[in-house]
């Protein structure tokens, strides 16, 4: 079962070759314009995706508002 869970060797290769096409748009924003950057694209992605849990791109929303959610925490004030 654990096996299942481990990329394979062609599967890290995939991987690595196709980060530095991917990377310019995922990636942990440092500035409220990268910020920005990543709340457009996972709002084109709800668009794209919507409530389809089992969508291919399903997986890359949860990164994306893991991301934006640090963020937020981060650099957000609350407000009180």
């Amino acid at each position: 079962m654990e096996s299942e869970l481990v990329m394979s060797n062609a599967q890290m290769e995939k991987a690595f070759a196709a980060w530095p096409q991917v990377e310019p748009a995922i990636h942990v924003p440092r500035t409220e314009r990268e910020y920005r950057q990543l709340v457009t694209l996972l709002d084109r992605l709800v668009d794209e995706v919507g409530e389809q849990e089992n969508h291919p791109l399903a997986s890359l929303m949860d990164v994306l508002g893991v991301l934006i959610e640090k963020y937020e925490d981060d650099h957000v004030a609350e407000l009180a």
